[in-house]
């Protein structure tokens, strides 16, 4: 985990049931992901969509960059703590892309995203490898109005498969199969996701700082 603030560093802020947190994402997926994983802490999720905040733009070149900068952006405008994400998968044989460009390979014309036209175009670019790796990464940050943020990351190793299998998740996950499974990630229920998946993992330090918030 990493403390973060313009200017210097800061302690930890305190998250109590109740508390509002907007969720920094316009991604119908991660919203559902994120609600599911934060439930237990009693807070109450505001979607940045119900806001009206719009989109930021990514022009990190690390997650940590990108979810500091739309977590930020939703706190400062909002006034309330934000909790953003960024995330991808990373492919061995093409050296980890698409990496932080995930989203934009399954980018469309008119601005919606279809990732089916992402998992095609990673599967034409890889060819065919020996080196079948793959892996998913997850960085969250929370940001409080005043720019303080924490990061947490997590990431899941696996393997990428072909043609994509199962209709649950979202993004990338019909193509990946976690190591010591036989299912992909699309074709997992949503808990037995959640108990390993690289957003899971990075939810798993989040918790643990939320769960000592008050010391």
């Amino acid at each position: 985990m990493e403390t973060s603030e313009e200017g210097g560093a800061s302690g930890a802020r305190r998250l109590a049931p109740g508390d509002r947190v907007v969720v920094a994402t316009h991604n119908d997926g991660k919203l559902r992901e994120i609600t599911s994983l934060l439930a237990p802490f009693g807070l109450t999720l505001v979607p940045a969509r119900q806001l009206g905040l719009p989109e930021v733009e990514e022009t990190g070149t690390t997650f940590v960059e990108n979810a500091t900068l739309k977590a930020v952006a939703a706190a400062r405008a909002s006034g309330l703590p934000a909790l953003a994400d960024d995330s991808g998968i990373g492919f061995a044989a093409l050296g980890g892309a698409p990496g932080v460009h995930s989203a934009r390979w399954a980018a469309l014309p008119d601005g919606s995203r279809d990732f089916t036209v992402a998992m095609a175009l990673a599967r034409a670019r890889l060819g065919e490898p020996d080196d079948k790796r793959a892996w998913f990464t997850c960085c969250l940050v929370l940001a409080w109005p005043d720019g303080v943020f924490e990061s947490f990351e997590g990431r899941v190793d696996g393997q990428w498969v072909w043609p994509p299998r199962g209709s649950c998740g979202f993004g990338y996950d019909p193509m990946f199969v976690p190591d010591g499974e036989r299912e992909t990630f699309g074709e997992m229920d949503a808990a037995r996701k959640h108990a390993m998946s690289h957003r899971a993992r990075a939810f798993g330090l989040l918790a643990a700082r939320l769960a000592g918030s008050g010391d």
